[in-house]
């Protein structure tokens, strides 16, 4: 056995060595919508004032009186970032031009982000998702209190089909939250605008093949080559070509780095929202927190992302009912097939907080659970019975390690 002043000594170095995990932090942030974000038809990311009134941002609380502020537990977490942009660009042209490798200098940086074991915390931010699909007047708009302050709006001319959302901001600026707009589609539980491109960037992202469901289908990339086989390397070049979510993604964060330069940018969003808010997270190194998203790791690794030593910084939350987020929401009797979507992509980024409302509150798998309302109103509103019996506010976060998608296609070099 080591002596004691030894042993003691060991420790010691042990303790200033070993970095001691991120813990819930005692601050709170109050935040403001500030701006509306949105993309022209040109693919220009465009930003718009929002001047808070009155009843957006106060919160009637009874007998006249007003709430003054709206609170977000925060904790610190580990977030890995490039040294540079540019050169987490060159990395990535190099291996989708050459297939190499190339190591980066990930920065390993502590950061204050949103403490996603709160469940007051996921409310919010939900709400916050919800409301990248409205404008401030609109019906279904959530009230945040006056610790957010809109921004910016992107994306909200009529004839506008894509990418937008809202920009909300702690009076200091000092924390700056991008929440990104989800699919907009009937099959959904709405429609809209932005429809027919947020149809392609599904297909693109989240199908196995193009969209190949069966011979009816006609597909949204030539890449199909019979039978289960599908030509790889067309398959990622018209996900980076066709699919323009991505880069006018990483466009809007710089945009806001450049607007916020000392600011801590988290990203949020639901569904194809939320998907996209990850893959910006893993490009940037920033907090997300996504709802009810697709899998995105499958179109992390098509558009070849490099991937940082570790995506803890990212979060997902998604109930079981849930057949988008859940990955089965495809086959060619599936209510997303017969809303000419292939949902096929399961596997998440990062950690995942999963509700598992089938077997916990009976729900049946079924589309129409969906929608952030749902989340907002019936999973998040109340605490969860199974987490509090654990000590918990919501259920555990773990990475979905043993994940497994298109295990029925074989991808590889097949020339037409």
């Amino acid at each position: 056995m080591l002596p004691t002043a030894l042993t003691n000594l060991v420790l010691t170095l042990l303790n200033v060595l070993t970095p001691s995990p991120p813990t819930s932090s005692q601050q709170s942030l109050r935040f403001e919508l500030r701006h509306l974000h949105a993309v022209s038809p040109s693919s220009r990311v465009v930003f718009s004032d929002y001047k808070p009134r009155l009843n957006h941002s106060r919160t009637l609380v009874g007998d006249g009186e007003y709430e003054t502020a709206y609170s977000v537990a925060t904790r610190r977490i580990y977030a890995h970032r490039p040294p540079s942009f540019n050169a987490f660009s060159d990395a990535r042209l190099r291996s989708l031009r050459f297939g190499q490798s190339e190591s980066l200098n990930w920065e390993e940086d502590e950061v204050l982000g949103p403490d996603v074991e709160n469940r007051e915390v996921l409310l919010t931010l939900a709400k916050m998702s919800n409301n990248a699909y409205l404008e401030p007047d609109e019906n279904g708009w959530y009230d945040l209190g006056g610790n957010w302050s809109s921004t910016y709006p992107f994306g909200w001319e009529p004839d506008d089909d894509g990418f937008r959302g809202q920009v909300f901001a702690t009076p200091d600026n000092k924390t700056v939250v991008l929440s990104i707009k989800g699919t907009s589609a009937g099959v959904f539980g709405g429609g809209g605008p932005t429809v027919k491109k947020d149809k392609l960037n599904d297909n693109l992202l989240f199908s196995c093949c193009c969209a190949r469901v069966d011979w009816t289908w006609t597909t949204v990339c030539g890449c199909y080559r019979g039978g289960w086989k599908c030509d790889r390397d067309c398959l990622e070049t018209a996900l980076i070509e066709d699919s323009l979510f991505y880069p006018i993604g990483t466009n809007l964060y710089n945009n806001l780095t450049y607007m916020y330069p000392e600011s801590n940018i988290w990203v949020i969003g639901h569904s194809l929202g939320g998907a996209l808010a990850s893959l910006v997270g893993v490009t940037f190194g920033a907090p997300v927190v996504a709802f009810e998203a697709p899998g995105e790791r499958m179109a992390s690794r098509r558009l070849h992302l490099p991937s940082p030593p570790s995506t803890q910084h990212i979060t997902h939350v998604y109930h079981t009912a849930d057949p988008i987020a859940m990955g089965a929401c495809n086959g060619v009797l599936s209510s997303c097939a017969l809303g000419g979507y292939a949902m096929e992509a399961r596997c998440h980024l990062g950690k995942s907080i999963v509700y598992d409302t089938v077997s916990n509150l009976s729900w049946s798998v079924d589309i129409r659970t969906h929608p952030i309302v749902t989340v907002i109103e019936k999973v998040l509103s109340d605490p969860w019975p199974p987490s509090l019996e654990e000590g918990r506010e919501v259920p555990k976060a773990a990475f979905e390690d043993d994940c497994v998608e298109c295990y029925s296609w074989e991808f590889g070099d097949f020339p037409k």
